[in-house]
């Protein structure tokens, strides 16, 4: 099932990375886990890209897509490497604030009464969570550490049947700092029993929650 033209055209205007091919199998899983009646999170939001996917599918399944991102950016947006934005730099702190970019993009899409966007640091946010998932969509920061916290708060949340995404997986080693992390965790999951596989698409995994031992 793909979005209606103007919900991919909104996509695609949006600020951001994820290529088309992978924002429709992540729209593809929303919907799907979606019919679980559960809200659909994603770890990772910067201006909204993806939430634009996340949202409309939880508005078709009547659910509420979820954000979490503390709007500061990660390790590769910050200023002198290959993913900083001077546009989303607030120039009054001096630093990365992504926030109101995001929430004009929900904005222009007409989707901001099924979301509820969070501003926190994954981690912390996880540990108060206390409810089922439909989907974790893991997008956050390519480090070890964070794609390691991302994936240790929030994959005990998906439910049964529900899914996890992870993006950015990279298995060759040449793409240590953007994706071999992810790729780790991504191993991580499999190895854990948890999650068996549902499909690939360019670095898009998306894993279904088949048993426990997460």
């Amino acid at each position: 099932m793909e979005p209606k033209p103007e919900i991919l055209a909104a996509f695609e205007a949006a600020k951001g990375f994820m290529p088309v091919g992978e924002g429709l199998a992540l729209y593809a899983a929303a919907v799907d886990a979606g019919r679980l009646g559960l809200p659909l999170l994603e770890v990772g939001t910067y201006c909204g890209r993806s939430t634009i996917l996340l949202a409309d599918a939880a508005r078709r399944a009547g659910v509420s897509a979820i954000t979490v991102d503390h709007h500061r950016g990660s390790e590769e947006q910050q200023p002198g490497w290959e993913y900083h934005d001077p546009e989303v730099v607030d120039p009054e702190v001096g630093r990365m604030d992504t926030l109101p970019t995001f929430r004009r993009t929900l904005h222009g899409a007409g989707l901001e009464d099924h979301v509820i966007a969070i501003v926190g640091r994954s981690p912390q946010v996880a540990k108060v969570w206390g409810g089922p998932l439909g989907l974790v969509f893991i997008d956050g920061g390519h480090t070890d550490e964070h794609a390691t916290g991302d994936y240790e708060g929030w994959a005990p949340h998906v439910a049964d049947g529900g899914l996890l995404v992870i993006h950015d997986v990279f298995p060759d080693p040449a793409d240590e700092f953007t994706g071999q992390a992810p790729y780790r965790v991504y191993l991580r999951a499999l190895d854990s029993g948890a999650f068996t596989e549902v499909s690939v698409t360019d670095s898009l995994r998306v894993l279904r929650r088949v048993g426990t031992g997460i």
